[in-house]
């Protein structure tokens, strides 16, 4: 069993801070699950391009108000309270918030804990990561 208090995992090295956002990593891909999961902070006013090119991810807002933008549609859907969005097509996107957002993710493939989000606003295939034999 694993527990995990995301209060604790905030004061140590599970917190990741990018500019206007930030993730507290309580289940990573060394957990064993096969999937992580993270509690992400949109800072509000801010604005971010992601591109999970090889990551599915699921997001339920916890808090706060904002929208998504599907980039190869023009979609805008808003986010509040009670939305979940799945990005199940590797979808290119653009996520506001108008006011700080709080929302639970789940990734799969897991993630590592060490990716950092490259130019293109993607993580790095896991096995990019991955340790050498």
């Amino acid at each position: 069993m694993i527990v995990r208090d995301l209060h604790e995992a905030r004061k140590g090295e599970r917190l990741v801070k990018a500019d206007g956002w930030d993730s507290t990593r309580l289940l990573l891909a060394g957990d064993g699950m096969g999937f992580s999961f993270h509690i992400t902070r949109i800072h509000a006013g801010t604005s971010h391009v992601f591109h999970y090119k090889h990551h599915f991810e699921s997001v339920y807002c916890m808090a706060g108000e904002g929208e998504i933008e599907d980039l190869a549609t023009g979609q805008v859907h808003q986010i509040r309270p009670g939305v979940v969005y799945a990005l199940n097509e590797n979808d290119r996107h653009r996520l506001t918030a108008r006011s700080e957002l709080v929302m639970a993710c789940c990734f799969n493939p897991p993630v590592t804990g060490a990716e950092v989000h490259r130019e293109d606003g993607s993580y790095a295939p896991a096995a990019e990561l991955a340790p050498a034999d």
